[in-house]
């Protein structure tokens, strides 16, 4: 490469809200976005909540002119409704699905059955290898009493643990999506902390759109004013963000949002807005050179968002573990009714009331019994992310205890020692 390299990256994400017979204006809407996409050229446009494989098809054929690679992520009953267009050729492809995505009884709110995930597209640019991803979280229903918190949390780290592992090969990290969490929320801060990703609206020099970067604004007629809670102003849920390796500089030179309407002033295409960056990367001068070193005050809010995260997940793991119990002591009560139906039925005594009750008892039993086995899976995830945490934690402890001049050896210069072994 030469010195003076620069590769121009123009980003698109929208989450699409495409849920068929329900999303308002569906047909419309996705006509116009893919209008807008072929208009402006984009090097790659990530899509969330393109529920519908029809849907990803027919803004395949309308954009293969401009966006000759793309690919569906297919998960769950539903499917992930993750989906990439790209100007330039996809060397590889791959998925993620979330260990934990809600809880299946919970009909109305459909997470469970998505199968929400994470994308991951590998593309080579002039030279440099470019990972991009693609993702969408667990929605927050209710803020004040978030009964998906632990999920949510669980699923940022995954997320955050899946970059960390699949990107020591590439000199470009891109993540784009509908993360549901604010910028201060625990899971956000969690995510950047570890994977160093940097977010494109606080970086750029140059940006336009809604108040304080918000991707749900009251002025969206699709958006429902309940919906925003003490928000009044807007929530920002949606996110760019990026990363280069040592010896390469990355920078955002806009971003910009719509603003309740498409960018020619129609109808949303969404009841998200779109978000539109261009990134700059090219050789690190001297003076952007990232330091390889970090003391322990930069180490510190790593450590600090990894006990918040431990003790949020083990909370979520203590309440699936009472949800467990309490449904094993239902189905234990179950049987001995079921038991006790038997004897009775068998003895002809009360035998046509035992015969009425038996199959509300079973159904008790059966129902208790999948209740128990989600319960236990469900802890058994969070199991797994607690340990994951409370290793990544003592790690980063042992390295405060050690110094400065071991905390890159031990913790932050992991990645790099990584990237130089495969290499």
């Amino acid at each position: 490469m030469k010195p003076n390299f620069t590769l121009r990256l123009r980003v698109f994400n929208l989450n699409c809200w495409g849920i068929p017979f329900l999303s308002k204006h569906r047909a419309d809407r996705l006509k116009r976005l893919g209008d807008f996409l072929n208009m402006e050229s984009f090097d790659l446009a990530l899509l969330e909540e393109v529920w519908s494989e029809q849907d990803f098809q027919y803004l395949r054929q309308k954009l293969l002119p401009t966006y000759p690679a793309a690919h569906y992520f297919r998960s769950g009953i539903i499917g992930s409704g993750l989906c990439v267009f790209s100007k330039h050729p996809i060397q590889e492809f791959t998925q993620h699905v979330f260990t934990l995505n809600g809880y299946p009884y919970m009909i109305h709110h459909c997470d469970w059955f998505c199968g929400k995930a994470v994308g991951l597209l590998v593309l080579h640019l002039s030279g440099l290898v470019l990972n991009a991803y693609v993702t969408h979280l667990h929605a927050e229903y209710n803020r004040q009493k978030d009964i998906y918190l632990a999920h949510r949390v669980a699923q940022a780290w995954e997320l955050a643990q899946f970059i960390h592992h699949t990107s020591k090969k590439a000199d470009v990290v891109l993540l784009c999506g509908d993360l549901n969490l604010h910028p201060k929320d625990l899971g956000c801060r969690l995510l950047k902390e570890w994977t160093g990703l940097h977010d494109a609206y606080l970086e750029t020099r140059d940006f336009k759109g809604s108040e304080e970067g918000c991707t749900m604004v009251p002025k969206n007629c699709y958006v429902k004013h309940q919906e925003l809670g003490p928000f009044p102003l807007g929530i920002r849920i949606d996110y760019i963000l990026y990363k280069a390796v040592s010896g390469l500089y990355i920078s955002c030179k806009t971003f910009k949002t719509t603003t309740g309407h498409d960018p020619y002033s129609g109808p949303p295409f969404s009841d998200h807005e779109a978000l539109m960056a261009t990134l700059c990367v090219r050789h690190s001068p001297p003076q952007h050179n990232p330091s390889p070193t970090h003391g322990p005050a930069e180490s510190s809010p790593l450590t600090s968002v990894l006990r918040e995260a431990w003790a949020e997940v083990d909370q979520g793991m203590a309440q699936a573990h009472w949800w467990a119990t309490m449904a094993g002591y239902a189905v234990g009560l179950g049987l001995l009714l079921l038991a006790l139906l038997c004897a009775l039925a068998a003895g002809g005594w009360m035998r046509e009331a035992a015969l009425l009750l038996w199959t509300p008892n079973v159904g008790l039993v059966l129902g208790a019994g999948a209740f128990y086995l989600f319960h236990v899976q469900e802890a058994k995830g969070l199991c797994k992310t607690r340990a994951e945490l409370q290793h990544v934690l003592g790690r980063a402890r042992e390295a405060q205890d050690l110094g400065p001049e071991s905390q890159p050896a031990l913790l932050l210069g992991q990645q790099e020692r990584d990237r130089a072994e495969e290499q």
